[in-house]
């Protein structure tokens, strides 16, 4: 930041808002820059004088000390953000939704970003350099405030046992959200129009994601450093849809997991998987693909189940190809479990065709072997019904032809 914007600094009435921040006066070009071929990133948190995170705004790159705010990031409800900008040494800056136009709330010199490369740069408003350039008022101000909060952190701290009883209300809560179609229909009746319910289902489905986003977002606040809560928060906000704020998590819980000495493979995993989810329902299938790929590997005795998500994850979006493949991958790490080769089959199935002289179904290569195993597998399983029906309209039989006897 140069000499002569820094003079120009100018304090807030209530340092509440932000807990005691300040605006230093801009110019107001922010046009964003089209990148250079050549890029780096950037990422990193803002927290706030309180020490906690700094939830929405921006955080801009400027190439002149913070006259012009040239590349421009959002910050996300849990105060990360991340970008790509040229290589170069730039000013960061950060600015609240309603810091003024002209003004900024935070700035740090001499950032680097390199090509090619990944920047991790905090906005920490906790450091000495940014309380130094409050006044003496404002200080205090942030003093009392620093002070009322660890009395209200006291009283409303939740330990380890109650933050284990949330994620098993979690673990419950998920379990009814994968149900809900089952659950609506049974409290519906046989005569319920498939659009009641869907609209059930939609409003279960709802309602417990909302519950575990509620929890783990107290939980979060309660101990950010667990990355077991921050999972919880990611598959919320996957299941409701939010998918950047999903990414957010997981990565966050990534983050948190690898540097844990010694790193939990499941917990590891869980992150990797959740941001698979994410890239999956995304349309990322490359990202979607690694993402699962490293979960199997930083817990290989689990990897069917990484790989069984993977499948369903494609399959919610109606990537069946890539719905077979990763069901390819499970059965070749778990051939003993029926779900997988229903899952296999139903991708295959969708390639189906009806033969207009026979009014059969003409199965791909693949598919009825599948369904087969299925119900050899599981014959009274919940997908046994539609398989066996399946089969018959192809005129397949249901069953896996007995083995010949070796003479």
């Amino acid at each position: 930041m140069s000499s002569a914007l820094h003079s120009r600094l100018i304090s807030l009435a209530c340092l509440s808002a932000l807990a005691g921040l300040f605006h230093a006066p801009l110019m107001s070009a922010q046009a964003q820059q089209p990148p250079a071929p050549e890029t780096g990133s950037i990422h990193g948190r803002v927290i706030n004088p309180a020490g906690g995170p700094q939830k929405n705004g921006t955080v801009s790159l400027s190439v002149d000390g913070g006259e012009t705010l040239s590349y421009n990031f959002p910050v996300s409800p849990s105060g990360e953000y991340s970008g790509q900008a040229p290589p170069g040494e730039y000013t960061i800056v950060y600015r609240a939704p309603d810091t003024p136009d002209g003004k900024i709330v935070d700035y740090i010199g001499g950032v680097q970003v390199a090509a090619g490369q990944d920047t991790a740069q905090d906005i920490d408003m906790t450091r000495r350099e940014f309380i130094e350039r409050l006044s003496p008022d404002q200080q205090r101000q942030l003093q009392e405030l620093r002070e009322a909060n660890a009395v209200a952190s006291s009283d409303a701290k939740r330990d380890a046992s109650a933050i284990d009883a949330d994620l098993q209300i979690v673990n419950l809560d998920l379990q009814a959200a994968g149900n809900a179609r089952v659950t609506a229909t049974r409290n519906l009746g046989g005569s319920a129009t498939h659009e009641d319910v869907d609209s059930m289902t939609a409003e279960i489905e709802t309602a417990k994601l909302t519950e575990i986003e509620t929890l783990m977002t107290k939980d979060v606040a309660a101990d950010p450093t667990e990355p077991v809560v921050w999972i919880g928060l990611g598959r919320a906000e996957a299941g409701l849809r939010n998918y950047l704020d999903a990414e957010s998590n997981f990565k966050k819980a990534l983050d948190l997991a690898l540097k844990e000495d010694p790193p939990r493979p499941e917990v590891v995993a869980a992150a990797q998987a959740g941001l698979g989810g994410v890239y999956a329902r995304t349309l990322m299938v490359d990202d979607a693909n690694a993402a699962f790929d490293a979960a199997a590997k930083a817990d290989p005795s689990n990897a069917a189940k990484y790989f069984l998500s993977q499948a369903i994850a494609f399959s919610n979006a109606k990537n069946f190809d890539a719905q077979v493949d990763a069901a390819d991958l499970a059965i070749k790490a778990d051939p003993d479990q029926a779900i997988l080769y229903y899952i296999k089959a139903d991708g295959l199935s969708q390639n189906a065709r009806v033969d207009p002289e026979t009014n059969k179904l003409v199965l791909p290569i693949g598919c009825a072997d599948a369904f087969r195993k299925y119900l050899d597998l599981d014959p009274n399983g919940p997908y046994a019904a539609n398989a066996a029906t399946i089969l018959q309209r192809a005129g397949e039989p249901s069953t896996s032809p007995s083995p010949t006897p070796q003479k």
